[in-house]
């Protein structure tokens, strides 16, 4: 992370914000589990997140909760921009700093196996880039001025647009704004490829605004703003855009009230990421979930989830990756839609990779390696899997580490 002051710098740090507005498409409660005898287990609502059981175990007030929650949050310095640079408010409203302001949010992995919408990263590499402009006269209006590398497809209107709804939901966080907002979206993810391009785009987008005028939001009303954003395309989960924005690997415990713990690999960690020419469109690959699985497959991927976590913390890459390669709910009903996918995931278990599973909703894949020429041979085998067994020629092959830094200002 940067010396900026990040509230999420430690390895079991938490923090939380009660939004006062979350009426997003398909916002998670949490559900009570079937009995124990049960061999089967419901997944309605399947991130499960509900704050009211929480507030009245520990006896205290759903309000007051949120109060605290609110002021806590409030208290912690925002990393986006250095806290000297705060925008003028006067009687008339919130003042931007600048003129114009461009921002950064990188390429993100959710789900990593069995963390199916609680667990999420930052990766180096490709990214968004969003630039902001002042328009004066326009107070609280976003307009989208251009967008380059989406081939045409995404909309200019900003409340049909991701970059656009997280400008707004930003803009509405502020309060009374003096000015509206111009954005420009440079694309540098590809759409539906699995690595977290609608968060990017929202993220930066989020990000911008806030530098514009001088960072009074936090990080995390900047991920709420990015999760009116997601809700959009695919849902309200926070496991793209809460690490497009804040960086490293993230748990979401909660998402009302916003409850998030950034984990710490000590040591190094490297991805093989592959990307093939195939679309697959989170929506429709959340789809073909199912909503009952057999208690057995619930006992594995809660142990496997935890061994995730495990080797996280105790920098341990081996257990890592044979708990992310371990997934019996999630990759065994999407994998078959990614053509070629179980053969490339054989392949880089035998180029020596410790475990592989599809990034998000895919179609790019994630392998864990030890370094970064281990990486490279596994990429290649899992190139030469794709292109002989799924027939699709490859987009692109990296090999990276984690980002560290989230969502950032941009120099050009």
């Amino acid at each position: 992370m940067s010396g900026l002051g990040c509230p999420l710098s430690c390895a079991h740090s938490t923090s939380k914000f009660s939004p006062a507005r979350l009426n997003a498409i398909n916002s998670p409660h949490r559900k009570r589990s079937t009995p124990a005898s049960s061999t089967m287990i419901a997944l309605e609502g399947r991130t499960g997140f509900c704050s009211s059981s929480r507030s009245l175990r520990e006896g205290k007030s759903s309000l007051g909760c949120r109060r605290r929650l609110q002021e806590t949050v409030r208290s912690r310095p925002l990393r986006c921009l250095p806290s000297q640079s705060q925008a003028p408010s006067t009687r008339s409203g919130l003042e931007p700093v600048l003129e114009k302001v461009s921002a950064f949010a990188p390429a993100t992995v959710a789900n990593l196996g069995p963390g199916y919408d609680w667990f999420g990263c930052a990766v180096e590499g490709d990214g968004d880039v969003v630039t902001a402009r002042a328009i004066p006269g326009e107070p609280g209006k976003v307009v989208i001025a251009g967008i380059v590398g989406d081939n045409g497809r995404l909309p200019l209107v900003a409340e049909e647009n991701c970059v656009g709804i997280a400008a707004l939901e930003a803009l509405k966080m502020m309060g009374n704004v003096t000015c509206g907002v111009e954005l420009f979206l440079e694309k540098g993810l590809p759409l539906g490829s699995g690595m977290g391009s609608s968060a990017a785009s929202a993220g930066a987008g989020a990000c911008a605004v806030n530098l514009l005028f001088g960072s009074p939001l936090t990080e995390n009303q900047l991920v709420l703003a990015g999760l009116q954003s997601e809700a959009s395309v695919s849902g309200y989960h926070a496991d793209n855009i809460a690490p497009a924005i804040l960086g490293g690997f993230i748990l979401i415990t909660s998402t009302d009230p916003l409850e998030l713990h950034r984990l710490s690999f000590p040591g190094d960690l490297w991805f093989t990421l592959v990307t093939p020419k195939f679309e697959a469109p989170t929506a429709q690959m959340r789809a073909v979930l199912p909503t009952e699985i057999p208690m057995a497959d619930f006992i594995n991927n809660s142990s496997m989830g935890g061994a995730l976590v495990a080797g996280i913390l105790n920098g341990d890459a081996k257990l890592f990756g044979s708990s992310l390669n371990s997934d019996v709910v999630v990759e065994p009903v999407r994998g078959p839609l990614i053509p070629g996918f179980m053969q490339v995931k054989e392949a880089a278990l035998k180029a020596g990779a410790f475990g592989c599973t599809i990034g998000g909703a895919g179609p790019t894949t994630v392998a864990v390696v030890s370094d970064k020429s281990q990486g490279e041979e596994v990429a290649a085998a899992m190139c030469e899997a794709y292109k002989k067994h799924g027939q699709l020629e490859i987009q692109k092959s990296q090999v990276v580490q984690l980002d560290h830094r989230g969502a950032r200002k941009f120099e050009k």
